[in-house]
């Protein structure tokens, strides 16, 4: 899964993309240059069955980040569209904290404007992209019209309609068949969003509105800077945190995305599976290897807190605690499993 980092001049997306995945920005970039990385996410699941288990090596899920260049309002020059279209996830990072070091390009702090002019800005190029495909499906019709090309005319007009409402069109409903006519198109309010206000230190705490998450980038820096797991917990502690906002902010996108984990374990490996919410047995074993997938016969199911509660496989068996599930089982969040198959 990627993840689009967008922003405004000046909110923090450099710092942030470097906290998530370890890699360091240039203090100066080239126009319309793109960075990608990787970071683990840090699930303390993984931790508590590395030191049940002790195996020879430990693996958490990941998210890939991309940079992207700064959204310039009313710009026809919009290099940061095209690898945010990519992506599965725009997470949009909108500053909320006053500092008369950093200047703003509007002037003025306000959160609340600048996400709805970026909001704008998502809208007045998915209409572009709308009007500009009708134009050419138009022309196309006088040589007549495929039943594809009508599906698509359809569509599009039911989003320009949206649009000219100022609706986002992830806010449109339409059936598997007709998200496959429209794939191609990359239309960006079509992708789940996150918004992220930047905040002050003396934010910490405060309550945002739905569908808003709140970090400071410089505390998180202050964070991730002490190497001692008591001192940094004593740290959180004092700030009124309950854990690093990097591992808040890493729940909060797999939420977005509609993601969850499940975890196999053993004296090899102790690792975290990314999965769709939803998703069934041999599905989730495909992600491991598609030979497991194909060759699906049953999957044996422990429940993460019945086995820390219990303290071992063992005692879950004991318990009568292990399932046994067959390919219609749903996969459920925190999962460890032990998938059974044949090829």
């Amino acid at each position: 899964m990627k993840i689009a980092l967008l922003g405004l001049t000046n909110t923090g997306k450099k710092t942030l993309f470097t906290l998530l995945t370890g890699r360091n920005v240039p203090a100066t970039m080239k126009p319309g240059e793109v960075l990608e990385g990787v970071g683990p996410i840090r699930d303390k699941r993984v931790d508590v069955l590395a030191k049940l288990y002790k195996p020879n090596k430990k693996t958490y899920a990941e998210n890939h980040f991309v940079l992207c260049p700064d959204i310039t309002e009313g710009s026809q020059t919009r290099d940061w569209m095209d690898p945010a279209r990519r992506g599965d996830l725009l997470c949009i990072l909108i500053r909320a904290f006053e500092s008369e070091a950093v200047y703003h390009p509007a002037g003025t702090v306000d959160p609340e404007r600048d996400r709805a002019n970026i909001e704008t800005e998502l809208l007045l190029a998915d209409l572009q992209l709308v009007e500009t495909r009708l134009q050419r499906l138009a022309k196309e019709k006088k040589g007549g019209q495929s039943q594809g090309q009508k599906l698509e005319e359809d569509i599009l007009k039911r989003f320009q309609a949206a649009l000219d409402e100022e609706k986002l069109l992830a806010t449109v409903r339409l059936e598997p068949h007709e998200e496959t006519a429209i794939k191609s198109l990359d239309l960006m309010t079509r992708i789940p969003i996150l918004y992220v206000y930047n905040i002050a230190e003396d934010d910490i705490g405060k309550d945002f509105e739905a569908g808003i998450f709140a970090i400071s980038c410089e505390i998180e820096k202050e964070i991730d800077a002490i190497e001692d797991p008591g001192e940094q917990q004593e740290f959180l502690e004092a700030m009124g945190l309950s854990a690093p906002g990097l591992e808040r902010i890493n729940a909060a996108l797999y939420d977005a995305l509609g993601l969850m984990s499940f975890y196999t374990v053993g004296k090899d490996e102790c690792r975290a599976w990314t999965i769709k919410k939803g998703a069934t047995a041999p599905a989730a074993g495909g992600k491991i290897h598609s030979d497991i997938e194909r060759g699906f016969i049953r999957v044996e199911v422990i429940k993460y807190d019945d086995l820390i509660a219990l303290g071992s496989e063992q005692a879950v068996k004991a318990k009568g605690k292990l399932q046994l599930q067959g390919r219609d089982y749903i996969i459920e969040d925190g999962d460890i499993c032990n998938f059974l198959f044949n090829v």
